[in-house]
């Protein structure tokens, strides 16, 4: 697949990593950091909700990881980085004022302007959260152009909740209908208990008016599809972020092809429609 620079601007963007400072860095549970990046150039990410970048450290490599704030908070972009492997152990360590390499963004995002004067049913699972994030902040930023927004947030426990303080903001906000469980409660928690799915058997959307947008695990997909279809959802009200497997971000590498398509280009977002025939998907 020819790699298009329509997908961030110039071909710069996608090939040379651009030196970023860390500005802030803020624990958010035992295993994500959530860290905040300028470009030395001053120039901005210009990304839209739901697309990627490449990540580099010399002498680690690089890594893609979902950008989690929104591009209408400008300056600055937020990145929530689990400790999972070489590189990203490697970012966990460095302090602020430290500078890492950024190439993108990459991959087609959320089609926010489809999505202007619908109902929103956000669906969010586990780390899921992280690149949802950057689409309900939008979508916050500019309110005055969505429907009604439900959020629904499932975690396998309370400790492992992400960004807390704007979970109580989103509850607080009498534009959103904000409801959080988990998998397993402990003694201090007092709020719902069990998988997301229990969560959408709660709400009444109209299926007709309301895009449902579901980002989690691969095993996620597969009941919360079920729960949306027996709500009459159709397909084409149906958007989901497939992250797994992606590596290089240009389409060259194969490691995200699914049949003909290329998750790092073709995706990561993508409409059930398009892929509800490729069961490898999910």
């Amino acid at each position: 697949m020819a790699v298009e620079e329509r997908d961030c601007g110039c071909a710069e963007k996608l090939y040379l990593p651009r030196p970023a400072k860390i500005t802030k860095v803020r624990q958010l549970t035992a295993t994500e950091k959530l860290f905040e990046l300028e470009f030395e150039d001053g120039s901005e990410l210009d990304h839209q909700p739901g697309q990627f970048v490449e990540v580099s450290i010399f002498g680690y490599g690089e890594a893609p990881i979902s950008v989690s704030s929104s591009p209408t908070r400008k300056g600055s972009f937020e990145l929530c980085v689990r400790a999972a492997g070489s590189l990203t152990g490697a970012m966990h360590k460095l302090p602020e004022g430290s500078t890492l390499g950024i190439r993108g963004p990459f991959g087609k995002g959320f089609d926010t302007e489809q999505l202007k004067d619908k109902d929103l049913l956000f669906i969010g699972g586990g780390i899921g959260i992280v690149p949802l994030r950057s689409l309900i902040n939008y979508v916050l930023d500019n309110r005055g152009d969505y429907g009604k927004v439900t959020i629904l947030y499932g975690a396998k426990t309370p400790d492992e909740l992400l960004f807390v303080d704007e979970l109580k903001a989103w509850e607080e906000n009498p534009s959103v209908d904000y409801r959080v469980t988990v998998d397993t409660g402990d003694d201090a928690w007092q709020g719902h208990t069990g998988v997301i799915t229990t969560l959408i058997t709660d709400v009444q959307p109209d299926p007709d008016a309301t895009y449902a947008v579901a980002v989690g695990p691969p095993i996620m997909y597969k009941f919360v599809l079920l729960s949306l279809k027996s709500k009459d959802f159709h397909d084409d009200h149906i958007i989901v972020s497939l992250e797994r497997r992606m590596k290089c971000g240009v389409g060259k590498c194969g490691h995200c092809q699914i049949n003909s398509i290329y998750v790092c280009q073709d995706g990561p977002v993508f409409n059930y429609a398009e892929i509800k025939d490729f069961p490898e998907a999910f």
